[in-house]
């Protein structure tokens, strides 16, 4: 509900718009139609720039170290990869929006997750900044080091990466709790399909995998599998909030009575 004030003081209260068939106020399908762009854009680019990084065993540190020193577009692929990031769960904090129109739970459990998506943003570019800078500089320095100085920059890159073990660890965590939190209020709405949640909460539940083998194993094929569990889950399910968000533009929307 909306009010209009008037010059002589007097207050009018008016109807916020509502859509057409739905009843629920206009903003929300914008929020919707927002967050679903940014969530599909976010994901998509993520994936992508991922493609460009270098590639081998994580955890054999010797042999991935070399390969990280002599890799140029380093930078560039962990810029890339937090602006993916970055889109994706500005997307999740978008959808918190568009949930809060709904009932109470509803409307908490979008507040939660959406704070819970910001601290993951929050993590994620701490991790890109242990993993994208202190790590490449590191692994440069011990590749041109001296023989004599060897041992002691490789120790100090090795602890950078356990280092990058543990952010990386946390932010799984708090991805994965962001989208068991939207994947309850998901759930909950009548306006798109149940199994959106389900989808929702087995994508959290990959990532909190992730998290678990990331803290304990390091980057193993067992995290390697996870991550690609949760790309394609993410995807099935922000496709399907992406089609209705567009069904919803395309019913349209009127002022109501």
């Amino acid at each position: 509900m909306s009010t209009t004030h008037f010059s002589g003081g007097l207050t009018a209260i008016t109807p916020d718009r509502h859509d057409a068939a739905g009843g629920q106020p206009s903003s929300q399908w914008g929020c919707l139609r927002l967050s679903s762009r940014l969530l599909l854009a976010g994901q998509i680019l993520h994936i992508v720039v991922t493609q460009f990084h270098a590639g081998g065993d994580a955890n054999d540190h010797h042999a991935i170290f070399a390969t990280y020193a002599e890799n140029a577009i380093w930078s560039a692929v962990h810029v890339g990869q937090f602006a993916g990031m970055a889109m994706l769960l500005a997307g999740l904090v978008a959808l918190s929006f568009a949930l809060d129109q709904e009932d109470e739970a509803v409307r908490w459990l979008g507040r939660v997750g959406g704070a819970a998506a910001v601290a993951a943003l929050a993590l994620y570019g701490a991790l890109q900044a242990v993993d994208g800078v202190a790590l490449k500089q590191a692994v440069n320095a011990w590749a041109s080091a001296p023989e004599a100085e060897k041992a002691a920059r490789f120790a100090s890159a090795e602890a950078i990466r356990w280092l990058e073990w543990g952010m990386r660890s946390y932010q799984d965590f708090a991805m994965g709790l962001a989208l068991l939190l939207f994947a309850a209020a998901i759930a909950r709405t009548a306006w798109t399909a149940r199994p959106v949640g389900w989808l929702m909460g087995l994508c959290g539940l990959a990532y909190l995998a992730q998290g678990w083998v990331a803290g304990t194993q390091g980057f193993t094929t067992a995290q390697s599998a996870a991550i690609v569990l949760s790309w394609v889950l993410g995807l099935a399910w922000m496709i399907w909030l992406a089609v209705v968000a567009s069904r919803r533009r395309r019913e349209g929307e009127k002022p109501s009575d």
